[in-house]
């Protein structure tokens, strides 16, 4: 089938997309212990400068924000610096390229911590199962609930993590607020319970987000600023006792905020995977064709597309533009290998976390192949 209207350029607020095609944020696991990145970092990112735009694996905007071994940071001047080698090898291809700010709160352990503390979050509910630290797999822990005080100087992080990656010459940021990371843990009532102002009622468990949002937007500009969220998503232990309209919330404020998209996961994608839709009744409508209904800005669709569901989005108006993840891992030239009906090379799963150059940068164009 014709894939024109992937292949057409759009504007995302200040950012100008040659296609709709996006590359999804996705961790690599690639960076140094200072969260400074590799120097290959740089061609994995302008290799896939084709994509429309890229957004960049979660970037994390303070040492307390630290979820994962090997993630990279944009806090110092070195982090900073080290993202703005990845920009410029991207615009030299051509490519526009946004930093996932990112912080994990609960989803965190202590031996990622300064000085080995708890990890904080909006409440001290631990999330159930394990998660990578430093030394492999090991239960959570559970977390210490912020004081009052301390949720301003993390809005001011993200504010300062935004200017860093426009300083890097990076085009944009996008919010992490999916996935049941911190943003996420503040809107949902099974990782919220708070009594002050940043819990209870829909609209006090949304009020860091939006200020967030503020932070950011006042910090560089509300049109080069995007936010991810993953209402159908019960990852990381994540439920809410009505999740309709607490999304619907979030729709509704990010709405007035004037943003460069919204970047919504689908049902069906729980974190990086694919499951059964099984979210619940009231999750697995909570879509981007639900979005749509609310949300009058730019919607970037999320979740397991492959070219023919890609298209379909685009045609009935449910998404101007469609992110892939893995794909790009594997095709690097995904939008090429879409024009020419090519087939998707296979992913190694085994370097998708940590490691060297192989599974990184060795990956072959379809052209490469082809003439190989």
């Amino acid at each position: 089938m014709a894939l024109s209207s992937l292949f057409e350029p759009i504007d995302l607020g200040a950012l100008r997309l040659r296609n709709r095609f996006v590359m999804a944020p996705m961790t690599r696991s690639r960076a140094h212990r200072d969260g400074t990145l590799p120097e290959s970092a740089s061609t994995y990112y302008a290799q896939r400068a084709t994509a429309g735009l890229i957004v960049s694996e979660g970037v994390c905007i303070s040492p307390v924000a630290v979820g994962n071994p090997k993630v990279p940071g944009i806090w110092t001047d070195d982090q900073t610096a080290s993202w703005a080698k990845v920009a410029d090898a991207v615009h030299a291809a051509g490519g526009t390229i946004v930093a996932q700010l990112w912080h994990t709160g609960r989803a965190s352990h202590p031996s990622l911590q300064p000085g080995g503390l708890p990890q904080v979050a909006p409440s001290a509910i631990k999330i159930d199962g394990s998660t990578y630290a430093r030394g492999g797999r090991t239960p959570h822990v559970t977390p210490r609930a912020l004081e009052a005080l301390e949720i301003p100087v993390i809005v001011a992080q993200y504010g300062r993590s935004a200017l860093n990656a426009i300083k890097a010459g990076l085009d944009g940021v996008e919010i992490h607020a999916a996935n049941g990371y911190l943003i996420d843990q503040f809107l949902q009532d099974s990782a919220n319970t708070r009594t002050d102002a940043h819990g209870g009622r829909i609209e006090n468990r949304g009020r860091f987000l939006s200020e967030v949002v503020a932070e950011v937007s006042a910090a560089i500009g509300a049109d080069r600023v995007g936010v991810r969220i993953s209402p159908a998503s019960n990852f990381q232990g994540m439920a809410d006792s009505d999740p309709a309209a607490l999304f619907g919330h979030v729709l509704d404020v990010l709405d007035e905020a004037g943003l460069a998209y919204l970047h919504i996961v689908e049902p069906g994608i729980d974190g990086s995977e694919s499951i059964a839709s099984d979210q619940g009744r009231s999750r697995r409508e909570l879509s981007s064709a639900w979005a749509r209904q609310r949300y009058r800005g730019k919607i970037v669709a999320a979740g397991g597309y492959q070219a023919a569901s890609a298209e379909s989005a685009l045609a009935n108006g449910h998404a101007d533009a469609i992110a892939f993840g893995r794909p790009y891992i594997s095709n690097p030239d995904l939008p090429g290998r879409f024009a020419a009906g090519a087939p998707l090379a296979e992913s190694d799963r085994a370097t998708y976390y940590g490691g060297g150059d192989a599974g990184y940068i060795d990956y072959p164009t379809f052209e490469e192949t082809s003439s190989g």
